[in-house]
């Protein structure tokens, strides 16, 4: 069963310059228990959809279509103090930079706490300080951080960044969120970092039952991460199916351009494949497909004709090459 289901979602940024069609027509499921990657160059919409979906988009943005069931709800249909109920306990996001969402001048015990007594509130039950810590102490053994009672007494500064990454996965798991939703969380981090959180997550993910949709322009991680991949570009849902398959046997030109321009350590193989040019201006999106300037198959149809997303063998695919 579908914890979250997202239908037709089109978002739109209002700009001094004029509007920005940011995401168009996207739809997927994320089942209980599994995790969504969702890969893409910068500018491909992947923060606007993790912000879409926890309802956390700017002033300026704006639903013009589509639903997002969370959990048997239509949560576009809420008031904002009705999804506050949701946020945090029901979907749970870390950004980008984790050491912004935490307050400096707390330590991070007293920021774990407060967390942990919003959800007893919405559990209904008494907030016992003494109960609180023990539940910290044991998540934070969880989340593979050493010595946590020191930890907890100190403050986001003197935590190293893989730390700090931890401190907010831990109050993710404190809040027993349904949907945890993580926007480029090891960009910031390096590479050995990035491999203990990204094992760390996945190990989390088998233990708890959450469900994961994680962010990244990095389709090497999505591999690692995602039970299933989705290809973003330039708004629009380009290829979607199981790891396996999209990695396998990917489909859309996409999908094969961002593969092909994964550095090989297995032999030397001459200069790396590139994707010439770049993501388009969403002020002003090329008609039809949207990859079509860049893309080496490209036929007339595509520079007139938007593609619609159809079922190619195993992945779902919107690409003029198949079947249309």
């Amino acid at each position: 069963m579908a914890v979250l289901e997202v239908r037709n979602l089109s978002v739109i940024y209002r700009t001094p310059f004029g509007v920005v069609d940011a995401l168009t027509d996207i739809s997927f499921d994320v089942d209980r228990g599994e995790s969504l990657a969702v890969v893409g160059e910068s500018g491909s919409g992947k923060s606007t959809l993790a912000l879409a979906i926890a309802r956390l988009l700017p002033p300026n943005a704006r639903y013009v279509g589509g639903r997002i069931i969370f959990d048997g709800i239509d949560v576009m249909s809420l008031s904002e103090g009705e999804f506050r109920k949701l946020r945090g306990t029901g979907i749970f996001m870390v950004f980008q930079e984790p050491a912004t969402s935490l307050n400096p001048v707390f330590k991070v015990k007293d920021q774990l706490l407060e967390a942990l007594r919003v959800r007893y509130e919405r559990e209904g039950n008494t907030f016992d300080e003494s109960k609180a810590i023990n539940e910290i102490l044991g998540v934070l053994r969880d989340v593979r951080m050493p010595d946590p009672e020191l930890i907890i007494e100190r403050y986001p500064h003197q935590l190293s960044g893989g730390q700090v990454q931890r401190v907010m996965i831990a109050m993710g798991l404190l809040m027993r969120p349904k949907l945890y939703i993580a926007d480029e969380p090891t960009s910031a981090l390096d590479v050995t970092v990035q491999a203990q959180i990204l094992k760390l997550l996945k190990d989390l993910k088998n233990e708890y039952g959450i469900s994961i949709l994680f962010i990244t322009h990095d389709i090497a991680v999505a591999s690692i991460i995602g039970d299933k991949i989705m290809v973003l570009y330039a708004g629009q849902l380009m290829e979607l199916g199981s790891t396996k398959n999209v990695i396998g046997e990917p489909k859309h030109p996409y999908t094969q351009a961002l593969l092909s321009s994964i550095p090989r350590i297995s032999k030397y193989e001459g200069k790396l494949p590139i994707i010439g040019g770049s993501v388009p201006n969403l002020l002003n999106p090329p008609p039809g497909c949207r990859f079509h300037p860049r893309c080496p198959y490209a036929k007339d149809v595509c520079s007139k004709v938007v593609p619609n997303l159809i079922k190619v063998d195993n992945n779902y695919v919107r690409c003029h090459l198949y079947g249309q």
